[in-house]
């Protein structure tokens, strides 16, 4: 086991620098850039994510546009820059480090990453480091409760439906999770908005933040009380589209097992259907579902809480990712990505090992990685 997990490690540096080299590509071609963002503050027409940027880069902006003069004659590779002075287009080049070669930036990218040095942001006062800490308690709160509650109810919610296979509690509980995935988690989040936290009826939840203001003078039950109270309903409405597919694939896992000549010897010799289901068919049926768990914690963390931190006004790594997509904030994209492809590799792996874990016969140092 331990030559396969060192495999796997050795294989992760490929992969990650693969995953850099193409999203560093793709960031490339696409239309727009930090340089553009600067020169639509000057001219007054930036709009959107970019109209709330600030800190260093902002305030280089004001002193570069108070020293920028006419220049009607030339002509500049960037978008709008037409009428600056030339000389102040290459001092943004250099700030930002366009005045090297692509493969030159590329490769001292790398070499910062492997020491995880991200860098400072373009547009805030601050290490992208510092940034991600900062916004990581937030994603982890809605993607560590928001996983343990798909699996606490789809896991049991699915052994019941397979033993109970086209019974009506089958049909009634299918309806409810086919309704339930239907539904998008942002319009869920907004009808809780509206029912549950001062829209049109009770004003029972806050809508802000992942803590109070008086946070701190609160005693060690108090504190645990808000923190929940503030994450209750952003929960609520990622779990509500999140356990459709968990439980169909546990259902389907154990009938996969209950039909299998082992589960009707156990039923032969007398044993219980209690003793058969879980001291028989549940390991058997539960592996590719409790194996799944590390994944299923990084897709959520990772992608399913943007919009529900913007509607809840939670400051997290997804709301963050998106304003640095907007504002061309190549740091916090590039860093973001690293680490995210990282945990992605790594919770892989800890897949893996999981799988070991719950079923020993399975040996993966017996095939190649």
């Amino acid at each position: 086991m331990l030559a396969y997990i060192l495999r796997r490690l050795l294989l992760m540096i490929p992969t990650l620098f693969g995953i850099m080299v193409l999203n560093f590509v793709v960031i490339q071609f696409a239309p727009g850039g930090p340089i553009e963002q600067i020169i639509a503050e000057i001219q007054g027409t930036a709009v959107g994510a970019t109209s709330r940027i600030g800190g260093s880069g902002q305030g280089d902006v004001s002193s570069g546009q108070s020293s920028a003069t006419v220049n009607s004659g030339g002509d500049s590779a960037y978008r709008g820059a037409q009428g600056l002075d030339p000389e102040f287009i290459k001092e943004l080049e250099v700030q930002f480090g366009f005045d090297k070669p692509a493969h030159e930036r590329f490769f001292l990218m790398i070499k910062n990453y492997l020491v995880f040095d991200f860098g400072n942001s373009y547009f805030r006062d601050e290490s992208v480091f510092n940034l991600v800490l900062e916004k990581l308690p937030v994603s982890i709160s809605l993607g560590l409760w928001t996983t343990l509650l798909v699996y606490l109810i789809s896991i049991p919610l699915g052994i019941k439906k397979a033993v109970r296979d086209g019974s009506r509690f089958d049909l009634w509980t299918s309806s409810l999770v086919i309704i339930g995935n239907a539904i998008p988690s942002f319009l869920f989040a907004v009808a809780l908005i509206v029912f549950f936290a001062g829209g049109s009826y009770l004003d029972w939840f806050p809508l802000r933040g992942l803590t109070s203001e008086n946070f701190d003078e609160l005693s060690l039950f108090g504190k645990i009380i808000d923190y929940f109270w503030h994450i209750a309903l952003p929960v609520t409405a990622m779990v509500i589209g999140g356990f459709a597919a968990l439980t169909q694939l546990t259902k389907n896992s154990f009938l996969d097992q209950i039909s299998q000549q082992y589960v009707l010897t156990a039923k032969a010799k007398g044993l219980s259907e209690q003793r058969v289901l879980y001291g028989h068919v549940f390991r058997n049926a539960m592996l590719i579902v409790i194996a799944g768990f590390p994944s299923a914690f990084i897709g959520i963390l990772f992608t399913g809480s943007l919009l529900i931190e913007v509607i809840f006004s939670l400051d997290g790594l997804g709301l963050l990712g998106f304003e640095a997509a907007l504002n061309r904030d190549y740091p916090v994209i590039f860093a973001t990505v690293y680490v995210f492809a990282l945990l992605g590799l790594i919770m892989n792996l800890i897949g893996d090992i999981t799988y070991t874990l719950i079923d020993p016969r399975i040996d993966f140092e017996a095939r190649d990685v």
